[in-house]
């Protein structure tokens, strides 16, 4: 019996420790989603975040013109961004194509078709997209605090290129934080800022 009851009070163990995947309060998924954001742009803008039963809401209507997206519950690790709302249409359509079985692969493939038909359009000038992470043991979900966490940023120009940009096609290993164009020459071309 005692061998059964220690087997029942690990295997609880090991489960509450995977069970971390609760929905935080809508207060703490908006004030984690926007430390993405600039400073002075966390307390006007739009802000998605998950209801109890894990679908993905507008938790707060902004005024300024960042989208910020919080923590998949579901998902391993923090990770929390903030993006130009010229970027939503092609945002929603990957979350989209990924809620349909896509990896990521297959949704940079139909994207990039659905541009090329007209359907989906991207941003016209640059756009921003900012990333905020950090690893599961570090991010509390009942106070939203975040220990260690990394901010990288992304710049969206279409079609960019390294000769239309100076920029190289793969980071630099002399220069950390050297900004780098990837997917150079197609529709998801981006300038990637790793500190």
């Amino acid at each position: 019996m005692k061998n059964v009851l220690f087997f029942i009070t690990v295997i609880t163990a090991h489960y509450s420790c995977f069970s971390q995947n609760k929905v935080p309060s809508a207060e703490i998924q908006i004030k984690c989603a926007t430390l993405a954001a600039p400073e002075g742009k966390r307390d006007s803008s739009t802000v998605y975040g998950y209801s109890s039963d894990k679908k993905l809401i507008v938790l707060r209507q902004g005024t300024n013109e960042l989208i910020c997206l919080a923590d998949d519950p579901d998902k391993p690790g923090f990770s929390v961004a903030c993006y130009v709302k010229e970027l939503e249409p092609f945002m929603k359509r990957g979350r989209e194509l990924r809620m349909q079985g896509m990896n990521d692969q297959q949704v940079f493939d139909e994207r990039g078709k659905e541009v090329k038909e007209g359907a989906l359009q991207m941003p016209t000038h640059p756009a921003a997209l900012y990333v905020y992470s950090a690893e599961d043991k570090d991010f509390n979900s009942q106070t939203g605090e975040v220990k260690n966490g990394y901010l990288r940023y992304v710049i969206y120009v279409p079609y960019a290129t390294s000769a239309s940009t100076g920029l190289p096609e793969k980071p630099s290993g002399s220069g950390k934080g050297q900004p780098w164009i990837m997917n150079a020459g197609t529709y998801r071309a981006h300038i990637m800022i790793n500190p």
